[in-house]
């Protein structure tokens, strides 16, 4: 079998097809904020075209880039972090790549929870890397816990996100400290997926770099920064990986988008970033408080942008669930079986990137279908 053809499609994506040919759809199926960037983004990219900046830049990433970056670490986390360590990838999605191409061969494990982000396995795929599925569950709050991988033998990496996409949970300080410990003490690599962070609304977040230096922590403009057409994310290496991501990226990317690069420079902007984070938080409410009775909410979501619903009362296949319900009442979710295996056909992803209203209109739609 070709590596291609053991990458799974995003079942999403035939929704989103469905949905975009019609009219009048409320859409809560895809995980891209709907909020404009910090204001400061569009002057620094008005500047770079002017100044004609739109030429390739150092694999790595431009340095004034790489330093606000380090910068941002010791604001949010107060972490030490040297402009070296950061390197500037297409999207986090480039940086996810990269991270298994520079420390993984092929037939080496990686443990992935299930339910989680799709791409993480199937860039595993791409690199001949064999994804490892631990289930979790509410019990756990849908986090990996070292009980849980006590049985697993022969990893090479973990990769974790919080907040979590599907679930919207988040790893406590503790949890996370004593996962990092695990790892670091049987040498296995740590990978963080924290393109959430700056979207929590119950408890600060935590980076792996507070508990391990050599932890791999991933991140990007996307989500918290509302830059998802910018395809700008980043990661913090140990200086010893360096080498070997430049690499990778000289010959896979060249370099990340310069326009791009430089536009960010005006994203580190806190207080516009708050009123992005209490918008979430109030949506998140909205939805939350408005379907709970309707599904079965199994966590309340702590971050990102999703609640992870139980419809097992109504259906034991989501993806036809999803279907119909577009059909019917032109609302858009997102298929559990997306993200994994362990009981997702039970269960559908709601985002709510769209505006309060839109929400609401969602709400009353899926409630008016239902009771039919």
């Amino acid at each position: 079998m070709q590596r291609a053809d053991k990458i799974s499609p995003f079942v999403v994506m035939d929704i989103f097809k469905e949905a975009i040919s019609m009219d009048d759809v409320v859409h809560m199926e895809i995980g891209e904020p709907d909020l404009d960037p910090p204001p400061a983004v569009f002057d620094h990219l008005e500047r770079a075209i002017r100044e004609r900046k739109y030429f390739y830049t150092p694999s790595l990433g431009i340095w004034e880039l790489r330093e606000k970056i380090a910068e941002h670490y010791y604001t949010k986390y107060k972490l030490n972090v040297s402009p070296n360590r950061v390197v500037i990838t297409p999207g986090s999605s480039g940086a996810f790549l990269v991270a298994y191409a520079i420390i993984m061969s092929a037939g080496d494990r990686i443990i992935l929870p299930d339910p989680s982000y799709p791409c993480y396995k199937n860039f595993a795929y791409l690199l001949d890397i064999t994804p490892v599925f631990v289930p979790v569950d509410e019990k756990s709050r849908f986090t990996l816990s070292v009980d849980a991988l006590k049985d697993y033998e022969d990893i090479k990496a973990l990769h974790i996100s919080s907040p979590n996409n599907p679930t919207g949970t988040l790893y406590t300080k503790e949890e996370l400290s004593t996962l990092v410990g695990y790892c670091q003490e049987r040498g296995i690599y740590f990978i963080s997926d924290e393109v959430y962070h700056g979207l929590s609304y119950q408890q600060e977040e935590h980076t792996a770099l507070e508990f391990w230096d050599r932890a791999i922590v991933i991140n990007g403009f996307s989500k918290w920064f509302c830059m998802p057409g910018f395809r700008l994310g980043w990661m913090i290496l140990p200086e010893d990986m360096l080498q070997k991501a430049e690499r990778v990226i000289q010959n896979v990317f060249i370099s990340a988008p310069a326009l791009s690069q430089y536009s960010a420079l005006g994203a580190f902007d806190y207080t516009y970033l708050k009123s992005v984070r209490e918008t979430f938080r109030k949506r998140r409410d909205i939805l939350y408080e408005g379907l709970k009775d309707v599904f079965r909410i199994p966590v309340k979501p702590q971050g990102a942008f999703y609640i992870w619903a139980d419809v097992s009362k109504y259906t034991e296949n989501s993806f036809m669930f999803c279907k119909e319900l577009l059909k019917e009442a032109k609302v858009a979710l997102t298929p559990g079986i997306d993200f994994g295996k362990n009981n997702t056909t039970k269960f559908v992803r709601i985002s709510y990137t769209k505006e309060e209203n839109a929400l609401r209109e969602g709400i009353r739609r899926i409630k008016d279908h239902l009771m039919k």
